[in-house]
């Protein structure tokens, strides 16, 4: 990307007040998620009396069926402006989130209402992520794109590291909803805060059929599969995605069951490394002004790779403590530096019509691929043990560089409105 020498130039580049609200907006709302990170299944557990199985299926089921449900969503709100959806989809999840201390106070809250709630949210965030990219799009030129993703994958790795502790502290003093009241509370002022931004937004462009036909839902996924520099960074995606986070609860049985570690060890080897998301995504922008975003996405996108099949050797002790640190500090780095990179990358490739859309299909692919390798992984970790499932998971990872994009991402030619500002 040529205009990368030009933003090595400008550091502290300003990329507008509107922006500023809107980056604001996203730090509230991410931090209240981090607060409340674990909130349902502690609110199953020590409210409802759930099992495991109905804990599994809170956050699984959830998931999936929100994924599903925020499918027809995507063509719907590409062709709609897309700061009244960030709205009503914050108003939407702060107002569902509410349901649960409500209830809660009045001795009614269910099962039933956790599963449904976390559908709401699930289908509610990709809906949001998905308009969010298309606004993002709109309201700033190219070449501050990966500027302005850069400062979105420091907040979220900031938000990170505080929100948890501090979220642990809440629940410990004032009770297991207190930080889905918090959330909530978050999503309100993200709401409020992209009320404040003002401005106009350019209208979209109008569907040309009446109504939405059933073949729509997969327009998303037609493009993506059609680009052959948008294809291989999907594969991509939803591959490692799906890998990293099914090794994740074999390495919870691994360390907290057969290992000894303790809760706040099992915490702390999380937390610290979080460290390494700031400092990659301070690099991310400086590293692809001075290489390249393509060498940088595919040496970044290499490295991320390398680091899961170590977890297979942690052992008990200090040892085995500071070799999780280290495996999770060099993932974290790697991936900090290739997240906003890659959002860029995905953004200069598609068409401002087909935004929505692709992000649409994109995140709901990445959900699904994640839901359907933690269960398979799950049943391999209770057949080959977990350690084996966490090292054959590593070494799958090991390929995943192969489904890295081989060229360039070039914009697509089309006609981009001027960026307003005020």
């Amino acid at each position: 990307m040529r205009s990368g020498h030009r933003l090595d130039q400008l550091p502290g580049r300003r990329l507008g007040r509107r922006f500023g609200w809107l980056w604001g907006a996203y730090g509230t709302s991410a931090l209240g998620t981090w607060l409340a990170f674990g909130a349902f299944p502690l609110i199953a557990v020590l409210v409802l009396h759930a099992g495991p199985a109905e804990v599994a299926a809170l956050s699984s089921v959830g998931a999936a069926v929100g994924a599903a449900v925020a499918v027809p969503l995507g063509p719907w709100v590409e062709f709609r402006r897309k700061r009244p959806v960030l709205i009503a989809t914050d108003l939407v999840r702060s107002a569902a989130l509410l349901t649960i201390p409500t209830a809660f106070a009045l001795g009614a809250l269910t099962f039933l209402q956790l599963l449904l709630v976390s559908v709401v949210v699930a289908a509610a965030d990709i809906t949001f992520r998905a308009a969010s990219g298309a606004y993002l799009k709109t309201l700033l030129p190219a070449e501050d794109l990966l500027v302005a993703n850069a400062r979105f994958e420091s907040t979220a790795w900031t938000t990170t590291i505080i929100g948890p502790p501090l979220g642990g502290a809440a629940t410990g003093l004032l009770g297991p909803v207190a930080t889905v009241v918090a959330d909530a509370v978050s999503y309100l002022l993200s709401a409020l805060g992209l009320c404040a931004m003002g401005g106009q937004e350019p209208p979209p462009e109008r569907r040309r059929a009446a109504r939405m036909r059933a073949g729509d839902l997969l327009d998303g996924w037609r493009y993506i599969l059609a680009d052959a520099t948008l294809r291989p960074l999907f594969f991509n995606t939803a591959v490692f995605n799906g890998l990293v986070m099914a090794a994740e609860p074999l390495l919870a049985v691994l360390m907290l069951g057969r290992l000894g570690f303790t809760p706040w060890q099992y915490g702390l080897a999380f937390a610290a490394p979080s460290i390494g998301g700031l400092l990659g995504s301070r690099l991310a922008r400086p590293l692809a002004a001075r290489f390249g975003q393509h060498r940088v996405l595919v040496v970044s996108g290499t490295l991320r790779a390398l680091w899961s099949v170590g977890l297979a050797f942690t052992g008990p002790g200090t040892g085995g403590l500071l070799l999780v640190m280290g495996v999770e500090l060099g993932l974290i780095f790697s991936c900090a530096v290739f997240n906003p990179v890659s959002a860029t990358y995905r953004l200069e490739r598609t068409a401002t019509d087909r935004v929505t859309r692709t992000l649409t299909a994109w995140t709901v692919t990445t959900k699904g691929s994640t839901a359907l390798l933690t269960a398979v992984w799950g049943i391999l970790g209770s057949l080959l043990g977990p350690r084996t499932a966490i090292g054959l998971a590593g070494v799958l990872l090991l390929a995943t560089p192969l489904l890295l994009p081989r060229r360039a991402a070039t914009p697509v030619s089309e006609p981009e409105p001027a960026p307003i500002r005020t």
